[in-house]
């Protein structure tokens, strides 16, 4: 198989999980970091990465080489404070990692991926369609990737396929500050009616999926992988 699959983050947490399993069903990966210990710490090619810095995310897909079909932005943050406390600076923060990042790497991808018929998986969060109070800063920029998603649809149908999965809580390292401590852990769960947080491995399968064929006639969707807290109350 010479297609390969560039994943954005892929060195842990979910961006990992996805690596892990479409390599599992014999595809390639190229993934990035910011550390190159985390690389090595992986059994996968990559590339050393901030995400803030076009020219390394143009460096980041010339590495993954013109075979490149398909690629996963996991990459993003948690900006949660009350309104009141929010800055100027926090808003724009979280628009360059979580949005403006996102169009970035695909605008780097999007000649190799036209020529290979492609697809991409962005990542916004059940906040954007379900309010949240102190989640203004984090809902308007992942809100700005439910949109980038529905334009660069349309803008690269057919030739490339974009979707979006939005996540709720999942027990990775960028969540640690409300899942390292249990108790909290455990009432945050509570709020999920499938009654546990999310992990890594619930977006394996369906993110290798989304950048497989096999979800060939997918597209400008936005993707709810949330344990039901988007859509059903908590018990």
């Amino acid at each position: 198989m010479n297609s390969k699959i560039l994943i954005f983050g892929g060195a842990d947490g979910i961006g990992r999980a996805i690596a892990d399993e479409l390599v599992t069903k014999g595809g390639q990966v190229h993934i990035t970091s910011r550390s190159a210990e985390k690389i090595r710490q992986t059994p996968y090619e990559g590339s050393i990465c901030d995400v803030l810095d076009v020219d390394q995310i143009a460096a980041a897909v010339a590495d993954a080489g013109p075979q490149l079909n398909g690629l996963v932005f996991a990459v993003g943050s948690i900006v949660l404070k009350p309104l009141k406390s929010l800055v100027a600076k926090d808003f724009l923060s979280a628009f360059q990692l979580n949005t403006l990042a996102a169009a970035q790497a695909v605008q780097a991808a999007a000649p190799a991926l036209s020529v290979n018929a492609g697809a991409v998986v962005l990542f916004s969060t059940v906040a954007v369609q379900t309010g949240f109070a102190n989640h203004a800063a984090i809902s308007a920029a992942k809100g700005g990737v439910e949109g980038l998603t529905r334009a660069l649809a349309a803008e690269f149908a057919p030739k490339i396929r974009i979707n979006c999965l939005a996540p709720s809580l999942t027990d990775t390292d960028m969540a640690k500050g409300m899942t390292g401590n249990p108790s909290m852990a455990a009432a945050l769960a509570k709020l999920h009616p499938m009654g546990r947080l999310g992990t890594p491995e619930d977006f394996a399968k369906m993110g290798a999926w989304l950048v497989s064929p096999h979800s060939g006639w997918m597209t400008g969707q936005i993707l709810a992988l949330d344990g039901g807290r988007g859509v059903i109350a908590g018990k």
